[in-house]
């Protein structure tokens, strides 16, 4: 994460479509954010809340500004009371539970939501972008519990918690530490925000949180893609496997686009050139091998359609009501349901899933003499006259079989768990955020076991001493050796996971790039 002091790009906010690449490099705090200096995009959201500001002042009927939420549409609010809305709207949504957001994922919450309401049709001020911005440049984060929300009225009670950091109520994280948020601003020299009528409705009432959970579960599941690719020219490798299995002919032939480049990483890795009879010790090598891109490359022909809807949702206006910027008209409608995020988030989790599978299958192909064409049972490398006493990697396989079990068992659609709640007003929900929080979990448990099958893979080519082991094996070995010592005896081995975890996040790991080609 950048120091605050750094010198770091900038992302004006206002000046075009964000991107999930974006918003991961300011959920890092790679990147400073700004709200654009573009004349007409100030005037747009300016003259919103301007135009929202006089209708009011005309008395005219706005919901959630002069009428209760939800339900309560209907009930009008009296014009001494409308002031203390917007704070009671935040104070009774401070009902999350559940483990509280890593500052990534709170920083990726507020960047989202800055994004969503740049374009000017939530009838809000500049200064409320301006405080987000503030929030994301010194990294005055909220602790935002990651449960309790159905994904329509977008994700109010977690969004709840940033307009609690930008009043100064509730807790935030400054600089890693957690403080109460009054102290928090305080210490970062920003001005708590005082709330306008519509200021929380138009903060709390949008897809923000599924959306930035969703942008990094799609970052993390593209280099996923990449490292089992080349985690199964490992095992190609180490099993003697036969790799005129990923010979381009094959793929043409029935040329799904993510397919085909995976079986290209694969032969570039294997660093394959056609040969008449150039087959491995198997004629034809089991389903975990052969048909690894037949596996990956359906993640990989899901994202491009997964960043279209994200950056779409991202991007677009997701509050209620909307404010025409250019007449003044409110607009009450639904663009808060979360339905294309989560059918998205659904979909990756499965296939990301299936990544997990494919590697846990690799790994028992591996471990077994029976499989591994002549590496020893469950790997165990050690050569001295106690050898019969050690076990090698047959515990790692047990973990690896269980995160397995885990991730595919959170396989099961969110979107059709929709519950009617709030006196029956949201009767249909998205349940997006479930999904996003279902497809992080499943990504970190696919990298655990990407970690576990990488440090086999590794120890199969020091077994092997490197015999027919290709570019990218050899380079998987020189980078965890740096780290992690051969594993020669029983020893506990979960700091080795944890090592190779810190270089995956670290994009440390000689992967291979990420490209279509």
């Amino acid at each position: 994460m950048a120091d605050a002091g750094e010198a770091r790009p900038v992302i004006r906010v206002g000046e075009g479509p964000i991107s999930i690449d974006q918003i991961a490099l300011l959920a890092t705090g790679g990147a400073r954010v700004e709200l654009t200096e573009q004349p007409e995009v100030r005037a747009r959201i300016e003259r919103g809340a301007r135009l929202l500001a006089e209708r009011l002042e005309r008395g005219g009927t706005v919901y959630g500004v002069t009428t209760g939420f939800g339900e309560s549409c209907e009930t009008e609010v009296p014009g001494d009371s409308i002031a203390a809305l917007p704070y009671n709207l935040m104070r009774f949504h401070g009902c999350g539970t559940g483990r509280i957001f890593d500052e990534l994922e709170s920083a990726a919450v507020v960047a989202v939501r800055l994004a969503a309401l740049a374009g000017g049709w939530s009838g809000v001020r500049l200064v409320v972008l301006e405080r987000l911005c503030e929030l994301l440049n010194h990294r005055v984060l909220p602790q935002i519990p990651a449960e309790g929300s159905v994904g329509a009225s977008g994700d109010l009670t977690p969004l709840s918690y940033v307009v609690a950091t930008l009043v100064g109520e509730r807790e935030s994280s400054y600089r890693g530490e957690v403080m109460e948020s009054a102290a928090a601003l305080a210490a970062a020299g920003v001005e708590p925000l005082k709330l306008r009528p519509k200021d929380s409705l138009a903060l709390m009432n949008g897809t923000s949180v599924m959306t930035a959970l969703g942008c990094l579960a799609y970052a993390r599941a593209r280099r996923l893609a990449r490292l089992c690719a080349a985690l199964t020219a490992m095992a190609s490798d180490v099993m003697h496997g036969n790799p005129a299995h990923f010979d381009d002919r094959i793929f043409a032939a029935k040329p799904h686009p993510g397919q085909r480049a995976c079986a290209r990483w694969i032969r570039d890795d294997l660093e394959y050139h056609r040969r008449d009879g150039d087959n491995g010790q198997r004629l034809q090598d089991r389903y975990s091998i052969r048909c690894a891109p037949h596996v990956i490359g359906v993640l990989l022909d899901a994202l491009p359609q997964a960043r279209a809807l994200l950056e779409t949702e991202l991007n677009g206006a997701n509050d209620n009501p909307l404010i025409d910027p250019d007449t003044g008209d409110v607009l009450h409608g639904g663009n808060f349901y979360g339905g294309h995020a989560c059918f998205v988030l659904d979909g990756l989790k499965t296939a990301v899933a299936n990544l997990a599978d494919l590697l846990d299958r690799q790994l028992a192909l591996v471990c077994n003499v029976n499989t591994n064409h002549g590496l020893p049972a469950n790997l165990v490398a050690r050569t001295e006259p106690d050898r019969a006493a050690h076990h090698g990697f047959k515990a790692m396989q047990i973990t690896a079989s269980a995160l397995t079990a885990e991730a595919l068992k959170l396989c099961m659609p969110a979107s059709v768990f929709s519950r009617s709640t709030e006196c029956h007003n949201q009767d249909k929900v998205s349940m997006g955020t479930i999904a996003a929080r279902d497809c992080l979990r499943i990504v970190e448990l696919t990298e655990t076991v990407a970690a576990v099958c990488a440090l086999a893979m590794v120890q199969g080519v020091d077994i092997r001493a490197g015999e027919r082991c290709h570019r990218r094996s050899l380079a998987m070995r020189e980078a965890v050796r740096a780290r992690v010592p051969v594993n020669s005896g029983d020893r506990r081995m979960d700091r080795d996971i944890a090592v190779v975890l810190e270089l995956l996040r670290g994009d440390q790991l000689p992967i291979g790039a990420i490209d279509f080609g």
